[in-house]
């Protein structure tokens, strides 16, 4: 994913705020954002205090591709085993991932420093996901699809995460242990169909 490179990160360290900053200043000029990257790297710039890559990368990337000051390439482009494709530019992923951060704020009651665990092989909403946990500042403990219930038991309890997004495959085993788990709260599920004690991801994005 594009989003991930170096690139990427030129822009806007100068500028960042937090968790819950905004950008109400113009987005800084493509040159400005590779020279205050350079000094940054070279030692000649403080690296800033606070910075948040959804707001001062993905953010700013959008605001200088509505301003025509960079070309329309994709933020994101997901391909699947059969070939369908998932193409989004930065103020459509911009948009989708702080839908992602509705669900998991309002929907989770999730709070800075909170634990929410992602386990789910790398489909669109593994990327939503981790952006909108940026957003919130939720703390994102991923995992991968072969974790068992006694793995999944142990980083639940350990981490005592309040929320759980996983996929069909996953969530039999984590009812099987979610009883034993007294900080979850909230388990998600992204798929097409419903399950019983799961909200769906999905549905909640629409």
């Amino acid at each position: 994913m594009w989003l991930w490179s170096r690139g990427l990160l030129l822009q806007t360290l100068r500028s960042a705020r937090g968790f819950c900053g905004s950008h109400r200043q113009p987005p800084p000029a493509p040159q400005k954002i590779v020279t205050t990257w350079e000094a940054i790297s070279l030692g000649r710039q403080p690296v800033p205090e606070y910075f948040n890559f959804a707001h001062d990368v993905l953010d700013t990337w959008s605001q200088l591709e509505k301003a025509g000051q960079r070309p329309l390439n994709p933020a994101f482009w997901w391909v699947d085993g059969k070939g369908a494709e998932v193409k989004w530019s930065f103020e459509e992923l911009g948009e989708q991932s702080r839908k992602a951060a509705n669900v998991l704020r309002d929907v989770c009651g999730l709070k800075p420093g909170d634990r929410m665990m992602l386990v789910l092989p790398r489909v669109p909403e593994w990327w939503l996901v981790s952006v909108a946990c940026m957003r919130t500042g939720a703390v994102m403990i991923p995992g991968i699809s072969q974790l068992t219930e006694k793995d999944l038991l142990y980083r639940l309890q350990v981490s005592r995460a309040k929320s759980i997004i996983t996929n069909d495959s996953l969530a039999p085993r984590v009812d099987a242990i979610s009883a034993d788990c007294p900080s979850l709260q909230n388990k998600l599920l992204v798929s097409d169909s419903s399950r019983p004690g799961w909200a769906n991801f999905r549905e909640l994005l629409r």
